[in-house]
């Protein structure tokens, strides 16, 4: 079988694997799956790094299962034949959030900002959606 007579439907499945396992082989020792990863995040008051505040916060990191098939005749119908694979993907996404202060130290003891922000506190396989991203 020539190269260009392999159906596209199993070419996408083929692709989604490489390029999840070059992604997976970037982040050695990490689980398998959705999971939360720590980092540290420096907060910086301005653009001279004037005031500025290092906490540790989550993010969502990995994989979840996601598909690809032929669609349904009726999808082939109503999408005039142009829409010939229907993919079903599930993003890894925070399921819980957390409000984090982050202390802002000023040099010279002259004053100490604090500012809110979010970090994740659970995390889960769904519905991928453009906003989120």
């Amino acid at each position: 079988m020539s190269r260009s007579s392999i159906p596209l439907y199993l070419l996408v499945p083929l692709m989604s694997l490489l390029l999840l396992s070059s992604l997976c082989s970037s982040h050695e020792g990490l689980a398998p799956g959705c999971h939360l990863y720590p980092f540290n995040v420096t907060i910086h008051s301005d653009r001279r790094s004037t005031c500025r505040g290092t906490h540790l916060v989550y993010a969502c990191v990995g994989y979840c299962e996601s598909s690809a098939f032929p669609s349904r005749y009726s999808v082939l119908v109503a999408s005039n034949f142009t829409h010939n694979i229907t993919s079903a993907s599930r993003c890894c996404t925070i399921s819980k959030e957390a409000k984090v202060k982050v202390r802002l130290d000023c040099p010279r003891g002259r004053h100490h900002d604090e500012i809110e922000i979010l970090t994740a506190r659970a995390c889960r396989c769904d519905m991928c959606r453009k906003s989120r991203y």
